[in-house]
């Protein structure tokens, strides 16, 4: 099963390179066909998100749309999916950001809570803990 690089991803939802858009589809179809699924690690998720967002001006909506769908996509293996799929819940629903929302999330899937940060806006979330008071 390969492992996807967050540079493929992109250029799977964005397409802005057609010749590395050509080969990222080639490959999406042919490990389909061999009844593979793609690999997603927590960290490309992470780093997809911020791209997203930060490169290509992604809105949160649409940031978490592209990453449902990629979620719903049967060729497609999430590390750690259930903390994917919380850190999205907590993301359309909070105020928090991606990153803090993935650390809720696997926080929560792993059952090591709270999670503890000096982040006030991160404190908001349900399962986490602000260390050291205000």
């Amino acid at each position: 099963m390969p492992t996807l690089d967050t540079n493929v991803l992109v250029r799977l939802l964005v397409g802005d390179d057609l010749r590395q858009a050509a080969h990222a589809e080639a490959l999406a179809r042919e490990s389909a066909e061999a009844g593979e699924a793609l690999f997603v690690p927590l960290t490309v998720t992470l780093e997809l998100e911020w791209v997203l967002r930060s490169r290509y001006r992604f809105s949160k909506d649409a940031v978490l749309a592209a990453l449902v769908n990629l979620l719903e996509t049967r060729e497609i293996e999430f590390q750690d999916e259930g903390s994917v799929e919380r850190a999205l819940f907590f993301y359309r629903s909070k105020s928090a950001d991606f990153a803090e929302c993935l650390h809720l999330g696997c926080a929560v899937t792993h059952e090591r809570l709270p999670l503890v940060t000096f982040d006030a806006q991160a404190a908001r979330l349900d399962g986490a803990q602000l260390l050291g008071g205000s």
